[in-house]
């Protein structure tokens, strides 16, 4: 339930597995209320964990074991394999989980496990003597000249259901292994692993990021309340409205306007407010749209340009059918819960706290400019 990178440490692990093509269903097995609850919402199926399974000591096989018991007894649910996630390491992409399942069915074996590559030179304690376990310390060789070898990460097992059964262990028969990058290998084993894990997500999810932007970019489309404000309004007694947002992102349209990209405003909103902060920019604006996508499909056509290159950033409902449209749709951190599932990005920040100064130095990177 600690929050990881904007979101429960084990949505991370949820989104995995619903995001990968080989996996049918996804399930999280919890003794805990709370635990099921935000995974029901993540999109989850939950089987209620015995409390002689959930100790600290109790093997994680058993509630494996446990999970298939249930599904046969009450669904006569007999699946091919079981893909079993850690939500402890949660620097993974839906991919990996679809390569290693690929692996295994390749090498037609019965297991696998995931594993970084490791060049490490290992010693251990025998008796009172400390001994080298990996290498003769006596005719120390180059680390490129030694045998491979390989460090069980604990992200991504995969395994036939009856080496469950017949082994009690996630491993067994014919042992496959996928090979994972060097981030991988960390994992959340006390809270002082969150700040490192944390730094490795927004690391990788960059590069993600960079790697969704459109070829070609054309144009920059956003929405107002929720992207540019923090979604508040501060009513007075008259009536008057007034809303909160962010110095930085002005800045980052300013350096963005300087590669010469056009940036558009597309608000369904009437307050006056959206003109005066678009004016104070320097922003083509469109307010009171009743069709988003339509007046989208206008700009573009008159652009000459086609949706693919264009990326939309919004936050709510009525910014789905545009984030579906474009090239690369984009979520603020804050977005509801349909329009993160829709976008190919979801951003670290929040909406008026530098979210569309994200999306500036996200596209400049993009473009080749340092931000």
């Amino acid at each position: 339930m600690l929050i990881l990178a904007g979101k429960p440490l084990i949505a991370h692990t949820i989104e995995h597995a619903r995001g990968a093509t080989s996996v049918g269903r996804t399930f999280v097995s919890t003794d805990d209320e709370e635990i099921a609850s935000i995974s029901r919402f993540y999109g989850a199926e939950v089987v209620m964990r015995p409390k002689d399974l959930a100790s600290d000591t109790a093997p994680s096989e058993l509630a494996l074991i446990a999970t298939l018991d249930y599904l046969s007894a009450t669904e006569h649910v007999y699946p091919d394999l079981v893909v079993f996630l850690q939500c402890t390491s949660p620097v993974r992409d839906p991919s990996d989980i679809d390569k290693a399942v690929r692996t295994l069915l390749d090498q037609d074996a019965d297991s696998l496990l995931s594993a970084t590559r490791s060049h490490a030179f290992s010693w251990r304690r025998v008796q009172s003597q400390w001994s080298s376990v990996n290498y003769d310390y006596q005719q120390r060789q180059r680390r490129q000249d030694m045998p491979e070898e390989f460090v069980e990460n604990g992200s991504i097992y995969v395994l036939k259901p009856w080496v469950l059964q017949k082994f009690q262990n996630r491993l067994g028969g014919k042992i496959a292994l996928y090979e994972m990058g060097y981030w991988s290998s960390f994992q959340i084993d006390s809270e002082e692993d969150l700040s490192l894990c944390e730094w490795v997500l927004q690391h990788e999810s960059r590069k993600a990021s960079l790697n969704k932007l459109p070829s070609s970019i054309k144009a920059i489309v956003f929405d107002f309340d929720g992207v540019f404000t923090d979604n508040r309004v501060l009513v007075s007694q008259d009536g008057s409205e007034s809303v909160l947002c962010n110095r930085s992102d002005g800045l980052g349209i300013s350096r963005l306007k300087e590669v010469g990209l056009p940036i558009i405003v597309l608000s369904t909103e009437e307050n006056p407010i959206v003109a005066a902060r678009c004016k104070k920019l320097g922003l083509e604006f469109h307010q009171e749209v009743s069709d988003k996508l339509a007046t989208l499909r206008s700009l573009a056509q008159r652009l000459g340009t086609s949706l693919r290159n264009i990326i939309y950033v919004g936050n709510d409902i009525n910014d789905l059918e545009c984030i579906k449209a474009v090239g690369c749709g984009i979520a603020v951190a804050d977005s509801s819960d349909q329009v993160i599932r829709a976008a190919k990005v979801t951003l670290a920040s929040k909406g008026g706290e530098g979210a569309v100064r994200e999306v500036c130095d996200l596209v400049i990177e993009g473009l080749g400019f340092r931000p």
